[in-house]
């Protein structure tokens, strides 16, 4: 009768096997690619496996550390990997909760660069041709993000950087986001290719047959948010019409 063990305990035997009969378990033995093992050592493998010493050194870790988060199953000696992307600037709406979140849906090849901050109403006043502007000399993807008057945090990933624009642009790695109140993300439907729009007095981000996923004004003071087809996104906001407290828009380095 076989008797079934994890990779991890496969390592704990092996160990135990040349520890205790290092003539029996050479070299020639591992490349053979199995051991044998007789049935009445099963009670001495079995005790070893399952002892408290040994199962105190592994702990599960919760994914929900604020700013580390360690692989399931890890030692407890292990570096944590820290998830939270590097900001070149502070923001003044992105939490570390926010920036979490987002971080694990970002494209791959967004990931491990730090965040610089390429517009903030804060800092360059509210105007969608200055953000247009700072924007000029960018070919990376974005990430905007919007805090409305009721402190809701909400947005986009566009894989293409803001300009006025004659048709649509963008790719599906393009997402709508929103923290209003828990996090949501809306991904590419499939269903057509309205991503991005820019006019000198608005900036539009999906559509098809109705209203935008997110539309925002030549002021960057007000915008709106209703379901698309780009997206089938839900409103991102806590109401479809919205005025924007803060605004900020990052690009990756």
């Amino acid at each position: 009768m076989g008797v079934a063990y994890s990779v991890g305990e496969v390592d704990h035997l092996y160990t135990f096997f040349v520890q205790w009969s290092p003539d029996i378990y050479t070299k020639e033995t591992k490349k053979q690619g199995f051991i044998v093992v007789k049935n009445d050592r099963f009670a001495a493998i079995d005790n070893l496996l399952h002892k408290k010493s040994i199962s105190k050194t592994w702990k599960i870790i919760g994914a929900t550390d604020q700013k580390r988060r360690q692989s399931l199953c890890s030692c407890e000696d292990e570096e944590p990997e820290d998830l939270l992307p590097e900001m070149r600037e502070p923001s003044q709406i992105l939490q570390d909760k926010h920036l979490e979140r987002l971080a694990v849906h970002l494209p791959a090849r967004t990931q491990g660069y730090p965040w610089r901050l390429v517009y903030s109403t804060a800092v360059h006043g509210t105007s969608l041709r200055t953000l247009y502007r700072n924007m000029a000399s960018t070919d990376r993807p974005v990430v905007l993000a919007i805090k409305d008057t009721e402190n809701q945090v909400f947005g986009a990933f566009s894989s293409h950087p803001f300009r006025v624009s004659s048709g649509c642009y963008g790719t599906g790695e393009t997402f709508l986001y929103s923290f209003s109140p828990e996090f949501k993300m809306f991904s590419w439907t499939g269903e057509n290719s309205y991503f991005v729009k820019g006019f000198m007095d608005s900036l539009q981000l999906g559509g098809g047959g109705g209203p935008f996923g997110l539309w925002l004004d030549g002021d960057l003071c007000r915008g709106s948010s209703y379901t698309c087809h780009t997206f089938h996104n839900q409103p991102l906001a806590a109401h479809t019409d919205f005025a924007v407290r803060e605004l900020e828009v990052w690009t990756f380095e």
